[in-house]
């Protein structure tokens, strides 16, 4: 069974960065595409930016510049950057991944509070 477990979430001031990270285990196969999503209190869960194996990223629009998402699929891991946070970054941030079959898997969550 595969299970992805976000860490690094937590209260931080604006301006400040957190580092985010996600482990994947249960499974020796690899995501073509690994990715960060978010979702605010009352509003729908949105990407924030995802990998795929080439190394080709995405951001949303809110991020760029300011976020940096990386991967060591050896280690079947994601990681997320965060800098310059504003208090419209705070959210629960979710890991995900997903397999050439279009299998995709979640975390459960980390949450991210950015304090003005």
């Amino acid at each position: 069974q595969v299970q992805l477990v976000e860490s690094g979430g937590g209260l931080v001031q604006a301006g400040g960065s957190l580092r985010l990270s996600c482990v994947a285990s249960g499974s020796i196969f690899s995501f073509n595409t690994m990715g960060w999503y978010r979702q605010a209190p009352g509003k729908q869960r949105e990407l924030v930016a995802a990998i795929t194996t080439g190394g080709r990223t995405t951001y949303t629009d809110s991020v760029k510049g300011r976020f940096t998402i990386s991967r060591d699929s050896a280690k079947l891991s994601v990681y997320l950057q965060m800098s310059n946070l504003k208090p419209e970054d705070t959210a629960v941030y979710y890991c995900n991944g997903v397999r050439s079959t279009g299998s995709s898997y979640w975390g459960r969550g980390t949450q991210v509070t950015v304090s003005s």
